[in-house]
């Protein structure tokens, strides 16, 4: 039978995104417009995985989850936290509550369909423990802490890319070439600051920059291959194909200079003059994995990756910086202005280098 999902939200728009998105994954859906209400229908409608608003009236998801969690026969149901509410302490404060898991709002698909189905995989690896002997369910309790790592490697890669390690499927990392879009970013100011800011006060500052841009990065689908420090480098149109993905990346890039440009007027106040660069070009690259049998990564090498480094090493803060070609390619999107010709290294004639302003 399919897998039963109740989804709780005060929004019927949310209710209705959320039913249409997990009915087109063959699941069977249950509905609940508030806290209460939700509480009234998990004995009837038994499901297999709740998802929770954390902002309702009246009763809000952390108040439904300490509910649920006191109720012997329904406390093992896996609840998925929707939250607006981004910050550190807010999802600490989710989980310490007893959600076993947590979506930002807005969601990406591929995000929320991974982790209902983690979720579901470890529902019914308790179910299992519950009816098997003991001898079996010590082998059933191996595979549900396997299914917990699944849950933190999610956390810790892309979607993209944990979901093409969890199909078992290995072709989608031996190496391949294809056209993709990079983007770079990197914090103008961010040596001097670091070296002259207390560590705490540096990785606070990272913590919330780099959450504003993960976020975007999962809405507009992009691949997050790497953060280092205050550098970011994503890809799109791999390992998930995607038609658009200059435009998807131009928007992204927009996207984020808008957000860095709130998250500076709080730096600015305690003293951080810090900023965002911003290199995009499209290309072929060779993709698959780098490193060795002990530790790999998924990654993208050639051209355009360099090109995309130097464009976001010379872009100013709130510049996005991109080339003849790749504009060519959005010149009907965006408006932009000519930058001086750029020597870069590692290219032996000078690059015309553009900067995107806004969309048309």
């Amino acid at each position: 039978m399919p897998n039963k999902i109740l989804i709780v939200d005060d929004e019927p728009f949310n209710l209705d995104l959320l039913e249409q998105e997990l009915q087109d994954q063959g699941y069977t859906i249950e509905r609940a417009g508030d806290g209460a209400e939700a509480l009234e229908k998990v004995p009837s409608f038994l499901p297999d995985v709740i998802l929770l608003d954390y902002m309702m009236p009246n009763m809000n998801g952390l108040e439904v989850l300490g509910r649920l969690r006191k109720d012997e026969k329904h406390k093992g149901i896996p609840v998925i936290l929707l939250t607006a509410k981004a910050t550190q302490e807010d999802k600490i404060r989710g989980l310490d509550a007893g959600a076993d898991d947590y979506v930002v709002k807005p969601f990406d698909s591929f995000e929320l369909m991974a982790r209902v189905r983690a979720m579901i995989r470890i529902k019914e690896m308790h179910d299992l423990l519950e009816n098997w002997n003991r001898d079996l369910a010590d082998k059933v309790a191996r595979q549900v802490e396997e299914l917990e790592r699944v849950k933190r490697l999610k956390r810790y890669l892309s979607p993209q890319i944990a979901e093409t390690i969890l199909s078992e499927d290995e072709s989608h990392f031996k190496s391949h070439r294809r056209e993709i879009t990079v983007v770079f970013l990197d914090l103008r100011g961010f040596t001097a600051f670091s070296e002259s800011a207390e560590p705490e006060e540096v990785m606070e500052v990272l913590r919330g920059y780099h959450a504003e841009m993960g976020r975007l990065i999962f809405e507009f689908g992009g691949t997050l291959e790497r953060f280092a420090g205050d550098g970011i480098m994503i890809f799109f149109n791999d390992p998930v194909l995607c038609p658009d993905h200059t435009e998807k990346a131009v928007r992204m890039a927009l996207d984020m200079r808008l957000r860095v440009a709130e998250l500076r007027k709080g730096w600015l106040k305690r003293g951080y003059d810090l900023d965002l660069g911003i290199g995009l070009a499209a290309g072929y690259a060779t993709l698959g994995n780098i490193g060795f049998e002990g530790r790999m990564d998924y990654g993208a090498i050639g051209n355009v990756t360099n090109l995309t480094a130097r464009l976001c090493g010379e872009a100013t803060g709130g510049q996005i910086l991109v080339d003849r070609k790749t504009l060519s390619r959005i010149e009907d999107l965006v408006e932009v202005e000519p930058r001086d010709e750029l020597t870069l290294k590692g290219f032996p004639r000078p690059v015309a280098a553009f900067n995107i302003l806004k969309i048309k």
